[in-house]
């Protein structure tokens, strides 16, 4: 996201914030990736390696957007699924007989 920034600089003779904005980048880049879905997982209570499917799929189909859209999508359908299969486990349950 920031590389045309980082080339700019290079480019008008600011090597060292140029240099300074590329390590930036790397380390903010690079730890956004780990700590965004560990911090959505906090929020949420959902598996981490769903999460972190979410971000990277989403940001891979849709972008930028779907950074945020990709880990709400799988969390709405996990805990749908989740509702329907302790639905059926219930009633299963209830009538003391397993369907076949």
């Amino acid at each position: 996201m920031l590389g045309p920034s980082v080339a700019w600089l290079y480019w008008s003779g600011s090597t060292g914030w140029g240099t300074f904005l590329l390590l930036w980048t790397l380390v903010v880049g690079t730890m956004d990736n780990f700590l965004r879905p560990f911090l959505i997982k906090k929020g949420a209570d959902l598996p981490l390696l769903l999460i972190f499917v979410g971000v990277v799929g989403g940001l891979v189909a849709f972008g930028l957007i779907g950074i945020f859209v990709g880990p709400v999508v799988l969390a709405v359908g996990h805990t749908l699924l989740s509702a329907w299969v302790d639905e059926e486990a219930g009633e299963v349950e209830s009538t003391g007989q397993q369907e076949s």
